[in-house]
């Protein structure tokens, strides 16, 4: 008997759950992205008006 890929996560268990750790890496991935974006936009802001923080 040959089990699909399906039943095999089903037969385990847990294969198809989110778990909180995942969605807390996920968050904290999005918000360095999301810092990281705008560092760079007040580098390039300050670069074209010439200022120094």
């Amino acid at each position: 008997m040959k089990l699909t890929n399906e039943q095999l996560l089903i037969t385990i268990g847990g294969g198809t759950s989110i778990s909180g750790t995942l969605i807390n890496s996920v968050i904290k991935a999005f918000s360095l992205i999301l810092e990281f974006g705008r560092t760079i936009g007040s580098a390039i802001r300050y670069k074209k008006s010439g200022l120094v923080c």
